[in-house]
């Protein structure tokens, strides 16, 4: 959970970060064609001969050929009847599998440009949800779509909207709209949309009354609103108000609860210091308040209850985003991993700093907390299954920007944890393809995003980290492309030193607040 680091988008990288790749950096001889070369790209690409899988739940088309033209897809079909054009770029796919390319719905990028944006779409990762939008990502979107800098296409979200006292302390440097009341929720709301947010980030104290508020004049102003649902607001009530999607399990336990309503006084007596200037130290005392909460909601699950709320939602179009990869780092602690290859793209210092914040946020834990943590994400896996079995909606997304977790490698983690929840492997899928290009509203029209792999991702989900190549926004990234920009993200991380200025504290955090430790 510590901080990579930042590099604002107007000021020369930090001391010990390099420069991300510029059109320039990226355009090879002219024997290999450029992933986003200054140059105009070939304007037809054939992927030949490859199993053509158009979305997850498709007929797979084996020896078939894509052709784009001037980046996106204009034919389809058998290779030995769908020729290339004389003047077209070839790439034989024999072997190979084409699938949509893969899209992350929960992210907090905080770090560098050259060792954030580049790992999505290098990973399958082509398009992201920023979950705490800043200006800094609206200029990396800028650079993105003008081919200064390669990353995946950005929705990003407004600065969190939260009732006083937030979790969020000052601490982080990061912006936190207070809203007490519905006058203060419908200006915060008309502030974001001026500058530009894709759409209203919600979050856990806000009071019902500023809550609809939002909704109303997020409603007026055509603008989606997503996020958590408040505390003390039911679930229902957030699906039938327009909210597009609910982030995380936290709240999903209460409103499965058969106490529900008992629960919630219990949350709404929940107090956070509003002169403590540490957000851990205040998001840490607010799950110490709400963990027996937790505990009380998985023992008393109403099978009934849950089935009525997932129809709500269901036919309400409310997504949900799990994040089962944040829930587990933090509930399954004793299967933290000690090393992984994945690391070598983050500065080691960042990667050194991540037991001991988990040890501070965790060491407290009895053994009779641990048992129920335990128990308790157990319980969150059979709601993902429950609520898929019931047609909600799942969008596959990780919380990175906390620790244990990768840019675009961690997505794939995420595949895996849904598929261990029950998900048959098609439908996985549609958690990073067909669902959030629905709950993104991405154009269809846009330039193709494809990621092809060395193996068939519908007999194992883990094959989606079997990546051969990727096409980004229109842009084919060869296999050889993708290990000399992995080599060059690998190299920076390999460099960075602590910024000395804008630092975060030791035991900061960014990320989610409502996965602290319990």
């Amino acid at each position: 959970m510590s901080k990579p680091p930042h590099t604002h988008p107007d000021r020369r990288p930090a001391p010990g970060t390099t420069a991300a790749p510029t059109t320039t950096d990226l355009a090879p001889a002219p024997a290999t064609a450029s992933p986003r070369a200054a140059r105009p790209a070939p304007p037809v690409l054939a992927l030949t001969h490859a199993t053509v899988l158009l979305t997850p739940h498709s007929r797979p088309l084996p020896d078939h050929t894509l052709l784009l033209t001037d980046g996106r897809i204009t034919a389809t079909g058998p290779s030995s009847q769908l020729k290339p054009p004389p003047h077209a770029r070839v790439v034989d796919l024999t072997g190979k599998y084409v699938v949509p390319g893969l899209t992350e719905s929960h992210i907090h990028t905080l770090g560098d440009e050259a060792l954030t944006a580049p790992l999505f779409p290098l990973t399958g990762i082509t398009s992201v949800r920023e979950m705490w939008g800043q200006p800094f990502h609206h200029a990396w979107r800028r650079r993105i779509s003008s081919g200064t800098l390669l990353g995946p296409r950005f929705v990003i979200a407004s600065p969190i909207l939260d009732g006083p006292p937030s979790i969020w302390a000052d601490d982080l440097g990061l912006p936190v709209l207070e809203v007490a009341d519905a006058q203060a929720a419908r200006a915060a709301v008309c502030k974001v949309h001026r500058e530009g947010a894709d759409f209203v980030k919600v979050y856990s104290r806000l009071s019902p009354e500023a809550y609809y508020a939002i909704a109303d004049e997020a409603k007026r102003l055509r603008i989606p609103f997503a996020g958590h649902c408040p505390d003390i607001l039911p679930m229902s009530r957030a699906a039938t108000s327009g909210q597009r999607s609910i982030e995380h399990l936290h709240a999903m336990l209460l409103a499965t609860s058969s106490r529900e309503d008992e629960i919630r006084r219990a949350l709404a007596e929940v107090r956070i210091d509003p002169t403590d200037p540490s957000s851990l130290s205040r998001y840490g005392s607010w799950f110490r308040q709400v963990h027996p909460l937790e505990w009380q909601a998985t023992l008393s699950y109403d099978k009934g209850r849950a089935r009525r709320l997932f129809d709500t939602l269901a036919e309400n179009g409310t997504y949900v985003t799990p994040t089962l990869l944040v829930h587990h780092s933090l509930e399954r602690i004793a299967d933290l991993p000690t090393s992984s290859p994945d690391w070598k793209y983050l500065p080691a210092w960042a990667v050194a700093s991540w037991p001991a914040i988990w040890e501070a946020m965790t060491g407290s834990r009895t053994p009779e907390d641990t048992a129920r943590i335990r128990r308790i994400y157990e319980h969150r896996l059979t709601l993902v299954s429950e609520m898929h079995r019931a047609g909600v909606r799942l969008t596959a997304g990780t919380d990175t920007g906390t620790g244990y977790a990768v840019p675009g490698f961690s997505l794939h983690e995420e595949l895996r944890l849904l598929s261990e929840a029950g998900l048959p492997a098609p439908d996985v899928l549609a958690t990073a393809t067909t669902h959030p290009d629905a709950l993104l509203r991405l154009p269809k029209s846009r330039p193709a995003d494809l990621l092809v792999l060395n193996s068939d991702p519908l007999h194992d989900i883990r094959r989606t980290r079997d990546i051969h190549s990727v096409v980004n926004a229109g842009h084919y990234l060869s296999p050889a492309d993708r290990v000399r920009l992995l080599a060059d993200v690998e190299k920076a991380a390999a460099e960075s030193t602590p910024p000395e200025e804008e630092a975060l504290p030791a035991t900061a955090t960014p990320g989610c607040a409502c996965n602290a430790p319990h």
